[in-house]
């Protein structure tokens, strides 16, 4: 793809790039935001700096990327539940998303792309890790890859946002609410094909992948680490360190995610939208 209406510059050779040259307050001009669209395609993570959006306009942007789902399980901002707060105060040791995982893979509609608003950052630390499920799957011996499009995965909410989770009163209590409402259990297959690029994708998270469907958890662990390690080989991620106006839009259905919680007695507020997705294949 040849970018004239935006200036891009990746950060890794797997994935990650970012735009210069875009307002997100500003209304953005059709033939600029299909090259906006192509890029969040290609490098599977798109990075805005010095974007000072308030709530409307954040609300805005993401609806121009589809319906906006609203979050089950995170504190909202007041006066508006599209937006989930993202926050670990100083006093707090753990931190949201402190794993490797991808959105909403629970669901049997997986979410398409998580935006993430840089609100308050702490002086050092808290960067994200992104890793690539494109470059995963290319990076498969040609048995391994045959072997895999014919299997599928159980993923679920349960185990992270559930009553086990609640009741490990741990300093998320606040932050993680509505242990009841998660019920969600999906299967998806192993790998899949992605809407828009048609590349193939390896479809698994180390969060909410449980098994392999009509294999037993502890059958299922095995290869299940193995690609787990193999997915996150350095070769395949990018580090975005955040800064106060920064924004962070990745694609779900061919990444995954790492919030690094290295930043304690420091605060750290995002705003999170997430995209509604459709069945995968």
């Amino acid at each position: 793809m040849t970018y004239s209406l935006i200036d891009i510059r990746p950060v890794a050779g797997a994935i990650g790039a970012e735009i210069h040259g875009v307002d997100l307050k500003k209304e953005i001009p059709k033939n600029q935001f299909k090259e906006i669209k192509s890029a969040f395609g290609e490098y599977g993570v798109i990075f805005f700096r010095d974007q000072s959006l308030n709530a409307e306009e954040e609300i805005s942007f993401a609806q121009r990327w589809g319906k906006i789902n609203i979050n089950r399980f995170f504190t909202s901002v007041d006066g508006y539940p599209q937006i989930a707060m993202v926050l670990k105060e100083p006093d707090q040791k753990r931190n949201i998303g402190g794993a490797w995982h991808t959105d909403h893979t629970y669901d049997l509609k997986p979410a398409m792309g998580s935006i993430l608003f840089a609100h308050e950052v702490p002086n050092h630390g808290g960067d994200t890790l992104f890793a690539s499920m494109y470059s995963a799957y290319e990076g498969l011996s040609n048995s391994l890859k045959k072997k895999l499009m014919s299997m599928r995965a159980r993923h679920s909410s349960r185990h992270i946002f559930g009553s086990v989770r609640a009741e490990r009163n741990d300093d998320t209590v606040g932050r993680i609410r509505n242990p009841e409402s998660a019920n969600q259990d999906a299967i998806h297959p192993v790998v899949v094909t992605h809407p828009e690029t048609r590349r193939k994708v390896l479809y698994v998270n180390p969060t909410f992948t449980l098994g392999f469907e009509g294999w037993s958890d502890a059958e299922s662990a095995p290869l299940l680490e193995y690609l787990y390690s193999h997915a996150s080989s350095s070769e395949y991620t990018c580090r975005f360190k955040w800064k106060q106006g920064s924004i962070a839009f990745w694609d779900n259905r061919s990444t995954w995610h790492l919030a690094i919680n290295d930043y304690h007695g420091e605060r750290r507020l995002m705003h999170r939208i997430t995209i509604e997705g459709k069945k995968l294949s």
